[in-house]
């Protein structure tokens, strides 16, 4: 089976999305990598999606990554000794750290003291998602009086944000430890940081996963976005999350922001994923509206290796539909003459090295000779994004000996990863992706293809090779 688009979908699991047959549905509607939220579910779930991914992995003989999503630090506070209270606008309200006393209409605890040791006099709060609004006008280490700018209903343990904030607090909690490990022991391809504040988070958690998973890191605060290229350098994806970007963040700045990450991911040569709300009428209705479709075009013409379902999937009425319309949107954008256009509009000057020089040439040459698709011979998935990187207009095939590999290049743009055996010289090399390019249906014998690869193989990071070959 191969994918007729560049661009792939990265579909949520959930309870409506977790029978054998489903999963095997939502694979040939479209979805290309499969995640795994642990905000919700237990360990027991996760590793029932995730055998069935396998499975469905061996029936279909393609490689299928995996994302575990990590819940991050979700600060919440706490509950109420009488139900939802109503804040009204200028009404003072205070936020301490006593959980052991219930809430009123004028207090509720806020068990987080690294909240209370980044606040300062006219810091805003915003509480359930951005529906609430609080000034700080007084605060110390356990409290923080405050008048409420946007009033409304609250409830027990709504959400909080402190935007402009960069909290002392790591990205990772207990809870995300247990699960980081469980998931490595399964085997999953990637893991989704959440709430990255700075490049330090990053490297904390690569740390303990060493080369076991790819690292995603959740663009959803604004600190994060002011340490944009640091991130993007240190993480192996991003992910554009945003819901909660646009709770801290005013909405029509995230557009923009949108195009800004892609950009820099793009520049980096680092995957992209753009996620929430894609499609999110679907969670109730068999078709989006046209603004839904407009948006994941949008991400598409822009350059985004991956769009992302979220409930549409894992908790809609209609997950295959979902997946399905995500398909032929961007399939139908793919082939609009303009998309190319749009995607070297976006593109930037390569670095002054072996795998960039590689890549552009790649390009070039595919082009010139009107090659069916390109080769990327690689161990760790190095040649093949840096040749995702300058977006060629034919298909890029990722032939590796890792399935590691093979699983995680599911999320780059444009790759067909197959997994092969290890080669040991370029002759034997070359032979591989003639075959390859037959058998996989890219090409047929006289077509001219263009392969990459690094010499030593079998080395990481060592692009330096460029071939050019006829199918035999």
């Amino acid at each position: 089976m191969r994918r007729t688009r560049n661009a792939k979908i990265v579909a949520t699991l959930g309870p409506a999305s977790t029978s054998p047959e489903v999963i095997d549905a939502l694979f040939e509607a479209g979805a290309d990598v499969f995640r795994l939220n642990f905000s919700h579910g237990s360990h027991a779930d996760h590793k029932q999606r995730l055998d069935t991914i396998r499975a469905v992995e061996r029936d279909r003989g393609r490689p299928i990554g995996v994302l575990l999503d990590l819940q991050g630090p979700k600060l919440r506070i706490g509950t109420f000794a009488d139900g939802p209270i109503q804040l009204a606008a200028e009404a003072s309200f205070r936020l301490d750290l006593d959980a052991s006393v219930a809430g009123t209409a004028s207090r509720v605890s806020l068990p987080h003291p690294e909240i209370f040791a980044a606040l300062q006099e006219g810091t805003e709060l915003l509480l359930d998602d951005g529906k609430i609004r609080l000034r700080v006008e007084r605060c110390g280490k356990d409290f923080a009086e405050t008048t409420v700018v946007n009033g409304g209903t609250l409830s027990d343990r709504k959400g909080v944000n402190v935007p402009g904030v960069v909290l002392p607090l790591s990205a990772m909690t207990e809870k995300d430890r247990r699960d980081l490990d469980f998931g490595l022991t399964l085997g999953v391809d990637w893991i989704a940081l959440s709430f990255v504040q700075r490049p330090e988070d990053i490297l904390e958690i690569k740390d303990i996963v060493k080369d076991r998973a790819g690292i995603v890191a959740k663009l959803e605060k604004p600190a994060a976005i002011q340490s944009l290229e640091a991130i993007v350098a240190e993480a192996d994806a991003v992910m554009v999350a945003r819901g909660d970007l646009g709770v801290e963040m005013p909405a029509e700045l995230v557009p923009s922001l949108q195009k800004q990450i892609l950009r820099a991911c793009r520049k980096a040569g680092k995957p992209v994923i753009v996620a929430t709300q894609m499609l999110e009428s679907m969670i109730a209705s068999p078709v989006p509206t046209r603004a839904e479709a407009s948006d994941v075009a949008t991400a598409v013409y822009d350059g985004a290796d991956a769009v992302m379902l979220s409930a549409e999937s894992a908790s809609g009425q209609y997950p295959v539909e979902a997946v399905r319309m995500m398909n032929s949107i961007i399939s139908r954008t793919e082939s609009d003459p303009l998309y190319h256009d749009a995607i070297q509009a976006s593109h930037t000057p390569p670095r002054a090295e072996a795998a960039d020089a590689i890549g552009l040439a790649v390009r070039h040459v595919a082009g010139l000779l009107k090659s069916p698709a390109t080769v990327a011979y690689t161990s760790s998935g190095y040649s093949a994004l840096r040749m995702a990187r300058e977006r060629p207009e034919v298909p890029i095939l990722g032939m590796t000996p890792r399935m590691a590999t093979a699983r995680r290049l599911a999320l780059a743009w444009g790759v067909h990863a197959v997994l092969c055996h290890e080669v040991v010289d370029v002759v034997e090399m070359t032979e591989l992706a003639s075959q390859t390019v037959r058998k996989e249906g890219f090409g047929a014998a006289g077509d001219s293809i263009v392969i990459s690869a690094g010499l030593p193989f079998a080395v990481a990071g060592t692009t330096n090779l460029l071939r050019i070959a006829q199918v035999q």
